[in-house]
């Protein structure tokens, strides 16, 4: 009989609405998790610490820094990254539909490098399924936990806005 090996731990989770099971170190974040074996590099490690937001997630339709969770507490969770916004077109092509805040950070330049950009998509999302109609104000504090370097604050918000627009 094979023992079980105690380093690492079996986790179920739904990923961008497709189930998991993998086995990862029990020392491993999230992060480390998505990026190093799922292939997700849109989750990205910026401070290491919850600060800035780059690591940004959905579990469970609320934004978490993936930096700060282990891999193992997402065990029977719903995680969403920046890829699982996206559709694929109902007529089975390779077309690929963004989500409106995609499109939106598309359309009015929401970004320059975009290292931080699926973050604060994510989190402007969960903003926005809370709060359709938010104002500026509620959407400035709501994005506080995310930092852009290159200081693309007025695109991001522009592009945050044309959304409340649509839903309004």
């Amino acid at each position: 009989m094979t023992e079980p090996n105690l380093n690492l731990a079996a986790i179920a989770f739904r990923l961008n609405g497709v189930d998991q099971q993998v086995d990862t170190p029990t020392h491993h974040t999230l992060l480390e998790l998505l990026r190093d074996q799922l292939g997700l590099h849109s989750v990205r490690e910026g401070c290491a610490i919850g600060m800035c937001g780059a690591c940004t997630v959905l579990i469970e339709g609320r934004p978490f820094s993936s930096c700060l969770m282990l891999a193992a507490m997402a065990d029977g969770k719903d995680v969403v990254t920046v890829e699982g916004l996206a559709a694929r077109s109902a007529d089975g092509d390779t077309a690929v539909i963004l989500d409106p805040l995609q499109q939106a950070f598309v359309d009015h330049t929401g970004f320059q490098c975009s290292y931080c950009t699926p973050g604060i998509i994510l989190t402007a999302k969960a903003l926005l399924t809370e709060q359709p109609e938010a104002t500026d104000e509620e959407i400035r504090d709501y994005l506080s936990g995310n930092l852009c370097r290159c200081g693309s604050y007025v695109k991001i918000l522009d592009s945050i806005r044309a959304v409340v627009a649509r839903l309004e």
